[in-house]
């Protein structure tokens, strides 16, 4: 054991630039891919109280409707109500260039949602390459949702936008710093177990 600390400190050098190696190759194949920003918004869903019901019933019904209309977001259906928004100028040209399937992959890739559970809230994450259009999108997606969404989940409830979308200042996909950082870690263990493996044969 002690002779393979050894080893990999006298071969640190080695070691240390098969990571750095290894990094920049993760960063370079990393940029090959498109980099896209995200939009954030925020709906919340407002269950009309009824006499009698709690506080915590209306927070459950809340979270149930979010659960169904995450997954009626990913239909061809909504986007087309989404297309029909006025007054956004959106870039359909990506999806448009795609055949019927590659667009109903595309779509739930692009335009991700998810439940807060335990508020009523319903987050809104759009991934495109022009950030500005990520913002567009979620505008869009959630005028989508507080004015037609009563065709999914029916007139008792309402759905507001509570926060505006906002974009990143920086790409979030695919994650540059993660990859690097992953690539340097993956070369320094190979390396490290070459130099270990070769002192003992």
């Amino acid at each position: 054991m002690e002779h393979t600390y050894h080893n990999l400190k006298k071969q640190w050098k080695f070691i240390f630039l098969i990571g750095l190696f290894v990094a920049a190759l993760s960063f370079g194949t990393t940029l090959l891919w498109p980099l896209k920003y995200r939009a954030d918004a925020q709906v919340l869903i407002i269950s009309k109280t009824r006499a009698g019901v709690d506080p915590y019933t209306v927070v459950k019904s809340a979270e149930r409707i979010g659960e169904n209309l995450v997954q009626i977001m990913k239909t061809d259906d909504f986007m087309q109500k989404v297309r029909a928004v006025e007054g956004l100028e959106l870039d359909w040209s990506a999806l448009d260039s795609l055949n019927e399937r590659q667009r109903r992959r595309a779509w739930p890739r692009m335009v991700v949602s998810s439940v807060v559970y335990g508020t009523g809230m319903l987050n809104i994450n759009v991934y495109h390459k022009n950030p500005e259009m990520a913002k567009q999108f979620a505008g869009a997606i959630g005028q989508a949702l507080s004015g037609q969404a009563w065709e999914y989940v029916g007139g008792d409830v309402i759905l507001k936008v509570v926060n505006s979308p906002i974009a990143t200042r920086w790409p979030v996909k695919p994650n540059v710093l993660v990859n690097v950082g992953l690539g340097f870690a993956f070369g320094l263990l190979a390396s490290g177990l070459f130099v270990s493996r070769k002192n003992y044969l």
